[in-house]
């Protein structure tokens, strides 16, 4: 297999910015490539046919497929991926902070599986303590209003907004913190450590900062975004 050229079908989407990409052999490996590693006029389109050189994990000298084989499907492109989110729903290119957030609050809010990279981590960790700062801000203003901006009896109806907010937060959370680990290459029971009392900070401080693992893990596919 080595050195020599097979048929295969590009699975993701290649990352123009940083300038990496998948295809997925049809002995079942998957091969990652730059664009320097691909020929003239070949269609980086998901699923585009392509022949390449295989050297260990990384395809070179990467051909369009001619009309010819192109009529005979790969016959192990269209398999399942591993679990975690299908290449389908990963983004092909990074996302914002905002967007990170808004995605692990809605579709990732109980997704248990696949990868985070660093940047999602923390963009879930600072626009949290933004929404919580602004909510515990409109909680005083709401008191102090309530209570007439005078000596009357004093309320905490306003923190109602804050405390609901860190409530629908925690399963997120939680599912942030357990695909950061996969990413890292670590099994996610690791997130249980978050919650001991002397090394909870410490350990999700270390979970935030070590880098993603390079390629595909366990976890899944190597998030879009990631510099190598």
């Amino acid at each position: 297999m080595q050195g020599g050229r097979q048929c295969a079908a590009q699975c993701f989407t290649y990352d123009e910015d940083q300038d990496y990409g998948y295809i997925n052999g049809v002995d079942g490996k998957r091969y990652i490539f730059t664009r320097e590693d691909v020929g003239q006029g070949v269609s980086l389109a998901r699923r585009a046919l392509v022949e390449f050189r295989a050297d260990d994990r990384t395809a070179h000298d990467i051909v369009a497929v001619t009309t010819a084989a192109s009529d005979t499907p790969p016959s192990r492109a269209a398999q399942p991926q591993r679990p975690g989110r299908s290449a389908e729903n990963q983004p092909a290119q990074s996302m914002g902070l905002w967007a990170y957030f808004r995605r692990a609050l809605g579709d990732d809010y109980r997704n248990f599986t696949g990868r985070a990279r660093r940047k999602e981590f923390w963009a879930f960790c600072l626009c949290s303590i933004i929404v919580l700062i602004a909510l515990f801000g409109f909680g005083i203003l709401l008191n102090l209003a309530t209570s007439g901006f005078d000596d009357g009896p004093r309320t905490s109806i306003g923190y109602v907004p804050a405390l609901l907010f860190g409530l629908v937060t925690i399963l997120p959370w939680i599912a942030l913190v357990v695909r950061r680990l996969h990413d890292i290459g670590l099994t996610g029971w690791l997130a249980l450590l978050c919650f001991t009392p002397v090394l909870g900070g410490v350990a999700l401080l270390v979970f935030g900062l070590v880098p993603s693992q390079f390629g595909e893990n366990p976890g899944g596919q190597m998030p879009a975004g990631v510099r190598i």
